[in-house]
């Protein structure tokens, strides 16, 4: 596959800049890979779609308010800092993205907060626009992570083209989330709410959890043609014992198992065994999802709709059938479903 089979005609105003008032009332495109019939639906009708026994896979992580902005010393010039993730706890070390880059060299000084009581010195540059930033704070480790949280903002992504405002914090947050570490909200599970999860919960619907905290290589522009030369970012992922005893029963019984996002299909497809089963899995991936692909547990997903040229687009179409999956996404258009991490949702079934 080619990078440019994955582009397509996206108006910007179909780009959802803030989500529906109700988590699962937005809009559901349904996809049916055996049949190619896609019909449109709100999302809670999904619970129409499984069955007692069936198994939905969610992905766990917390999104954390990854987004700063300092001053520099002496100059007091205003510096974004993107926090990627902590690299040592005891000396409050930080991997961390800076726009302007150019402005921020090793020894710099950054001062945080109306009163500048949060101070960083930059120990390291990793790449053009990375750098290893190194906390100086006194208090507890928990006083430190709260300080520095207090004075973060919800990491939107750079295509919503507004400020976070308070709302996003709750918004951009899955009602499950629990295991911090992700500065990409895994969007597909934002349309959940407590009701529609109590009445799958009711109908007999499994669920079940794994943590992948996403990161912002999803979003890193793809600058080759041919998608076999393509790395992805590492990420790091969690799976149990619970999860893998739950799916391989369901497997077994020939039952539905649903990811919910692209993060959760990244997830299983990285803790599958030899004979098609899961397997437990801690540590990290940097699998890269694009068709063909064979998907030996998966049988449904749910995912937002993706910009153009994105790995998350390439992984729905692997999943669903490029021709299909693409065909879903003119009709998106044309029928202007909402895009994005606060948009409109597609399941596909087979």
């Amino acid at each position: 596959m080619k990078l440019s089979q994955f582009n397509f005609r996206l108006p910007s105003d179909l780009i959802a800049l803030h989500p529906v008032e109700h988590r699962d009332e937005c809009r559901l495109m349904v996809v049916n890979k055996t049949t190619g019939e896609i019909s449109h639906h709100q999302f809670k009708e999904i619970i129409n779609y499984f069955d007692e026994g069936d198994v939905m896979v969610f992905n766990d992580t917390k999104v954390f308010p990854a987004r700063l902005y300092g001053n520099k010393e002496k100059t007091g010039a205003c510096i974004e800092v993107f926090l990627l993730r902590e690299l040592n706890e005891e000396h409050k070390l930080w991997d961390v993205l800076v726009e302007p880059a150019r402005k921020i060299r090793i020894g710099n000084k950054l001062y945080f907060g109306d009163d500048e009581s949060m101070v960083a010195e930059v120990i390291d540059n990793t790449t053009s626009r990375g750098r290893t930033l190194r906390f100086l704070y006194d208090g507890s480790h928990e006083e430190f992570k709260s300080a520095l949280f207090a004075l973060g903002q919800t990491p939107l992504p750079d295509y919503i083209k507004r400020d976070a405002e308070p709302q996003d914090a709750e918004d951009y947050q899955t009602i499950f989330a629990r295991n911090e570490g992700a500065v990409v909200a895994p969007a597909a599970g934002l349309h959940f709410s407590r009701e529609l999860m109590k009445r799958l919960e009711i109908k007999g619907v499994e669920r079940g959890f794994l943590t992948l905290h996403s990161g912002l290589g999803n979003f890193r522009e793809i600058d080759v043609e041919d998608l076999t030369k393509h790395r992805m970012d590492s990420e790091e992922i969690n799976v149990g014992i619970e999860l893998v005893d739950m799916v391989n029963k369901a497997k077994d019984d020939k039952k539905q198992v649903c990811a919910v996002g692209t993060s959760v299909l990244r997830a299983i497809s990285s803790a599958v065994s030899m004979d098609g089963h899961m397997k437990t899995f801690s540590g990290w991936t940097n699998k890269f999802i694009f068709p063909p692909y064979d998907f030996t547990v998966t049988t449904a997903m749910v995912s937002n709709f993706h910009l153009p040229f994105s790995t998350m687009l390439m992984m729905v179409a692997a999943f669903g059938g490029y021709d299909l999956v693409m065909k879903a996404y003119e009709t998106a258009v044309k029928e202007k479903y909402r895009f994005g991490a606060y948009g409109d949702a597609m399941l596909i079934i087979s």
